[in-house]
């Protein structure tokens, strides 16, 4: 198994955050991995992106020019993205922010409303994990028990108590792919 995956999206969307626990989950499931992000100098606002890879053998290289999954967050990124998810990839996104749906027809489009799904739930700080949650949903790279392992290494001691409230957005966003 070999799964090269972007997260694009703008500076405080949690794209960083989410390509690190995911690395961190690969890594807890006992996953070679890697964990490349990228973004503009006003982080916050500006476009940011992080490539991830989970591998079960050895990788040979983090720098990709096309990726199997693709999980976009705003039109830039797919403006940016979409051409480069590889034939039978995946593309996942979530329309608000975003003008122009995905246009290719060889790729698994799945669109998903992860915004509207924390407004639902009064807690839009966990964007990021709902559509964490997505990402699981439709790939099944790694299981949950490894995703919250990666959340508690990756988010500090004393927002441990924040755990219980991100396994349920992540939950919920597995819970959206089924609805849609």
């Amino acid at each position: 198994m070999k799964e090269e995956i972007i997260i694009a999206g703008f500076g405080g969307q949690g794209v960083l955050s989410m390509g690190k626990i995911l690395a961190y989950a690969g890594l807890m499931d006992n996953l070679e991995v890697t964990w490349m992000p990228s973004y503009g100098p006003e982080q916050r606002g500006g476009t940011a992106n992080v490539t991830v890879v989970l591998s079960d053998s050895p990788i040979s290289s983090p720098v990709l020019d096309s990726y199997d999954t693709a999980v976009i967050l705003n039109q830039q990124s797919l403006d940016k993205f979409e051409s480069k998810v590889k034939p039978g990839g995946t593309l996942i996104y979530d329309p608000y922010g975003i003008h122009r749906a995905p246009q290719r027809t060889d790729i698994n489009v799945v669109r998903v409303d992860a915004m509207e799904a924390t407004f639902d739930m009064k807690s839009a700080k966990t964007y990021n994990m709902v559509v964490l949650g997505v990402l699981l949903a439709v790939r099944h790279l790694v299981p949950l028990e490894s995703v919250m392992s990666g959340l508690k290494k990756v988010l500090p001691e004393r927002h441990h108590h924040l755990l219980p409230d991100n396994r349920d957005a992540i939950v919920r966003g597995m819970e959206l792919v089924g609805q849609s």
